[in-house]
């Protein structure tokens, strides 16, 4: 689920909430060390979010922030944002030459760089968070 949050989208605010919850609290967040990582370079996209990618040569920048059962990709194009709301799991993410992140179809994958190390620890709790998540609905 992709929607266009450049302004107040009630729609979109209320799938969000019921697909991964609502925001952390402040004081959660303190205490999980933050829940939203710095900007990252986007490297390429799946097809379908094409369209939601800079047409000349600018730099395409996206970030992730946490939620209870899930995350949302913001994508950043111009002077609009996107924000791609993915569940714990359905959520597939790959480290190979790239920082990928795979749900329902798509991708967004990232730069390998200095920007995506300053969010080493960042992305440590969210595979964390993950691993945790998926423990609830484990079979015995």
């Amino acid at each position: 689920m992709i929607y266009d949050t450049t302004h107040t989208n009630i729609e979109a605010k209320e799938v969000f909430e019921d697909l991964l919850g609502k925001p952390y609290s402040f004081l959660k967040a303190l205490k999980l060390g933050g829940v939203g990582s710095k900007r990252m370079m986007i490297e390429k996209v799946s097809p379908k979010f094409s369209s939601m990618m800079n047409n000349v040569s600018d730099i395409n920048y996206g970030n992730i922030e946490l939620r209870e059962k899930g995350i949302l990709v913001h994508i950043n194009k111009g002077l609009k944002n996107y924000s791609w709301a993915i569940p714990f799991y359905q959520l597939h993410i790959y480290n190979t030459q790239t920082f990928s992140i795979h749900a329902q179809g798509n991708f967004v994958q990232f730069k390998k760089n200095n920007l995506l190390k300053e969010n080493k620890s960042f992305l440590d709790k969210l595979v964390d968070l993950k691993i945790e998540n998926r423990k609830l609905y484990e079979l015995y």
